[in-house]
């Protein structure tokens, strides 16, 4: 055959896709195996029928033609010996062969009901064996007992010769049988040679199948694979101009094309990526610049607000405690208006002073004991809390590694409010709760107070975020977006669980150890002075 003819065959077959492949190659695994399967349980089901046959019927068929031939012996036995002795004790062994005889004979055609030849050798011995019991047996035995039978020695030569001819029959019948038996276990025997042999032909074609099997997998997919992720471990290395070399079936060539196209495509693409990342990052370093810039900005003006406004504070009460009651009644609310707002906006400005110092100023991680800290916050809120005749519980807490400072004021933030918005006429009740969560920790701290509405538990963390006037609770605003800060300083969240139906549960979650913290370069100059001046 020319390459010419041999062309159209081999571009026929570099079309197939590896599924294809996969499909023809199962394909005629499954019919070999089917076909194995099929002669393997011929096989055994031929083994089963002949060695059921040789042990439930040609075996036992024999063994109960010896026991016919027995019964007939012991039937012959008694005879004689009545019919010499007129001794009736021979009739018993006479009258056991007969019931022998009849159960034998009914076992035997039983067994042999399937094998006609056997039947008819049945038919023959039971005919012997009928012709001597009604021509000398029944005879004899109808003898009285007390004397030597005549009727025994007058039939004496006629019934040896009837006897023999039931020995033949018998003799017959058994020879007849055994030679069905050793038929049997001869097939029995090259059966189970030829399940041998079939079975290890089986296991053969079988290893030779997977190691088929194996081979077109690693020269169609393995090796293609192979050489695929060598070429993409060379342009991962850098090496962006290497080509990928399009090997194996159709699909995986055409998939070694497309990573080529998509080399060619990444290649074209780097230098304007690579332009873009500069510019990325020259707008990174501009945006930190100017995020420090702004945090520096934010505590400068809250800090250098303190003075004035301690100023203003101080005159507007000397104005008040000195003027007080000489003017007329809108003087004097003037003036109270005045102090109101100084006091609160020292307020403001003292909350947004540690709001700014969360991360930048306390920063001292080291192992702290949530239980003692929880304590000690207690201990700080104890006034509040005995006024409220609040009842406070927890679990056991954790030690982690956090910064001690900033915990007490998450737990005086939580535990102060669930104080704070407590049910009108009805005594607080504070439970903390901790469990490990994965890496983490899981807070809870749960109250019976008014609650937070759903569409409100995202704003609840906004700084300067009130649901309620001044003047029906006190504060600013900014409680629960410090511990919101606190928290995801310290590797957690913080929400509010929306599913507890009665008061409020806050939940939050800590690392054991806090993620890395920036360096002192990224601490302004103000707080590492305020840092550094004794409290």
């Amino acid at each position: 055959m020319t390459g010419e003819e041999r062309l159209p065959r081999t571009r026929w077959v570099s079309t197939w896709t590896t599924r294809r492949w996969l499909r023809v190659g199962a394909a005629v695994a499954l019919v070999v195996l089917a076909l194995l399967g099929v002669t393997g349980a011929w096989v055994l089901q031929r083994t089963q029928t002949i060695s059921t046959d040789l042990v439930d019927v040609k075996s036992p068929a024999l063994s109960t033609a010896f026991r016919l031939e027995s019964a007939m012996l012991n039937q012959e036995t008694g005879i004689r010996g009545y019919g010499l002795t007129g001794s009736t004790e021979f009739i018993a062994p006479y009258q056991q062969g007969l019931a022998d005889q009849e159960a034998q004979a009914a076992h035997l055609a039983d067994l042999l009901k399937d094998d006609a030849p056997a039947l008819e050798d049945l038919a023959d011995v039971q005919q012997a064996m009928s012709a001597w019991q009604e021509q000398i047996a029944r005879p004899v035995a109808a003898s009285p007992p007390g004397a030597p039978s005549a009727v025994a020695t007058a039939l004496a030569a006629q019934g040896k010769q009837a006897f023999d001819t039931v020995r033949a029959e018998l003799s017959s019948q058994q020879d007849r049988l055994r030679a069905d038996r050793t038929r049997a276990r001869d097939d029995l025997v090259s059966t189970l040679a030829l399940r041998n042999w079939v079975f290890g032909t089986i296991a053969i074609l079988i290893v030779l199948l997977a190691a088929l099997v194996f081979e077109g997998l690693r020269r169609g997919i393995n090796r293609p694979l192979e050489r695929l992720g060598a070429d993409a471990r060379t342009i991962a290395g850098g090496d962006f101009d290497h080509p990928i070399t399009s090997t194996g079936p159709a699909d995986l060539r055409r998939l070694s094309a497309e990573i080529d196209f998509m080399r060619r495509r990444l290649v074209r693409e780097l230098a304007y990526t690579e332009q873009a990342r500069l510019r990325l990052d020259a707008q990174a370093a501009d945006l930190q610049r100017s995020n420090t810039e702004l945090e520096q900005f934010a505590y400068v003006a809250s800090h250098d607000l303190q003075e004035p406004l301690r100023k203003v504070s101080s005159f507007t009460q000397l104005l008040k405690r000195r003027y007080g009651g000489q003017l007329d009644a809108k003087a004097d609310q003037y003036i109270e208006f005045a102090v109101d707002g100084a006091n609160r906006m020292q307020t403001l400005i003292n909350d947004l002073l540690d709001f700014s110092r969360v991360g930048r100023l306390h920063h001292a991680h080291q192992e702290v004991d949530l239980d003692k800290t929880l304590e000690q916050t207690l201990a700080a809120l104890s006034v509040g809390i005995e006024e409220s005749g609040a009842r406070i519980t927890h679990d056991p807490l954790p030690t982690l590694v956090a910064d001690p400072t900033q915990m007490g004021m998450l737990w005086q933030n939580l535990i102060g409010n669930a104080v704070k918005f407590r049910r009108p006429g009805e005594e607080p009740r504070i439970h903390v709760s901790a469990e490990r969560e994965g890496p983490l920790w899981r807070f809870t701290v749960t109250d019976n107070g008014i609650g937070i509405a759903p569409e409100f538990a995202e704003k609840v963390f906004l700084i300067f975020q009130r649901l309620h006037t001044k003047d029906a609770y006190s504060g600013s605003g900014i409680g629960l977006a410090m511990c919101k800060k606190i928290v995801e300083f310290h590797g957690g969240t913080i929400g509010i669980d929306l599913d507890h139906p009665d008061g409020t549960r806050i939940t939050f979650t800590l690392a054991p150890e806090p993620p890395q913290l920036p360096g002192p370069s990224a601490i302004p100059e103000a707080d590492r002075a305020e840092q550094e001046q004794p409290r």
